[in-house]
């Protein structure tokens, strides 16, 4: 018993020697304004977006994409069908833009031919027949400003980085579930741009991210990731990260955000998160595995001790402070975070909502591991 509480607390030490770190990684993590920046005109952009059973999250991405203010004849869009079942294909082919290109995966693999990562050799096709310098992903299921773009290239111009990962937030949280979701997503945004300034790990989300083709193509794209169902985004970062060690930046700006939907159900939301999980080993960045390995043993004694604490009602007051302690440091740095995403009215539901995430983590984290899970309709392992 008095080792459990050792144990804990001496995580508690760590655990917010980090959160305090992420803090003023964040603080110093400068805010990009593109109207302060020039851009010259001359940079050629690919969006790419993979596509599966996406009819109805493909016209408002779309739409969105045509009203941006980058010039129109300086960028295409790749939307990738991967073998849907449904009129994805039909929604892009009649999309009504010269810059919208279709290309589907039927024409180059058989339906029938295994893969583990559909969405990587979705994206690698669209960057094969791709005319743009930048290439700049996204998913199906997002929106963003008329600025994105714009923001984008400015960036890239201003600091000619060759990878460059950008925020997202969730949007449309109707209730309880989803608010749950867009303050444990906003949180991981926050601590993407607070490791990318102070160099401790390397992290981004695939739904907002640009890299020069000439990157992608001399570190060998996916090559040697493929094999692996996720990881289209981080495992890419990190290699292209170990050949240009300087060459990787976050772009902090509000222009810069894109939005997508939270997941709908807890079955789904758990897929989504195991999937996450799944790639924590596979990462040859280890400065990113010591931080999750520390994180989720600390979630892991957290669920201990509240157990503990059923038996045994002494460790109560231990239990409930150590508790208190999570929510403050927490809060500490969230709050400059959701005030950047315009989303301090969330706040309110963080604490209703610790019981969930402590244990979402320690499940999905085992799942992730042991376990194997539905993405896009296909069972991974």
């Amino acid at each position: 018993m008095n080792a459990l509480l050792i144990v804990t607390l001496g995580l508690a030490f760590l655990y917010g020697i980090l959160m305090l770190s992420y803090c003023y990684g964040w603080a110093r993590l400068h805010t990009f304004y593109p109207s302060r920046h020039a851009y010259t005109f001359n940079t050629k952009v690919t969006v790419v977006i993979p596509a599966r059973d996406e009819e109805n999250n493909l016209p408002p991405l779309l739409e969105a994409l045509q009203q941006q203010s980058y010039p129109a004849n300086l960028f295409e869009v790749i939307v990738v069908d991967d073998f849907s079942e449904d009129t994805t294909a039909d929604v892009v082919r009649y999309f009504p833009a010269e810059n919208v290109r279709l290309v589907r995966m039927s024409d180059h693999l058989d339906k029938t031919q295994r893969l583990n990562s559909y969405k990587k050799k979705a994206i690698e096709l669209a960057i094969k027949e791709a005319t743009g310098h930048l290439i700049v992903t996204t998913d199906a299921d997002c929106v963003m400003g008329p600025k994105w773009l714009e923001t984008m290239v400015k960036f890239y111009e201003t600091y000619r980085p060759r990878f460059i990962a950008a925020p997202v937030a969730y949007h449309e949280e109707d209730n309880f579930f989803k608010r749950l979701q867009s303050l444990d997503f906003m949180t991981m945004q926050g601590i993407t741009g607070a490791v990318a300034y102070l160099q401790t790990g390397t992290m981004c989300n695939g739904a907002n991210l640009a890299y020069e083709k000439s990157a992608f193509e001399e570190v060998g794209g996916f090559m040697g990731i493929d094999m692996i169902a996720s990881g289209d985004d981080m495992l890419l970062m990190y290699k292209i990260y170990h050949a240009y060690p300087d060459g990787v930046r976050y772009l902090k700006s509000r222009d810069a955000i894109v939005r997508t939907l939270p997941v709908a159900t807890v079955n789904g939301f758990m897929n989504q998160r195991i999937r996450w999980s799944s790639k924590a080993d596979k990462y040859e960045d280890k400065r990113v595995t010591r931080t999750l390995v520390l994180v989720y043993i600390w979630n892991v004694m957290l669920v201990l001790m509240g157990v503990v604490t059923i038996f045994n009602h002494e460790l109560l007051y231990w239990f409930a402070g150590v508790l208190i302690y999570k929510v403050v440091i927490e809060t500490i740095f969230l709050v400059p975070v959701a005030g950047f995403f315009q989303k301090l009215s969330q706040l309110a539901w963080f604490i209703p909502g610790q019981p969930f995430h402590i244990i979402y983590v320690v499940v999905a984290g085992w799942l992730g591991k042991f376990g194997s899970y539905e993405w896009k309709g296909r069972q991974v392992k």
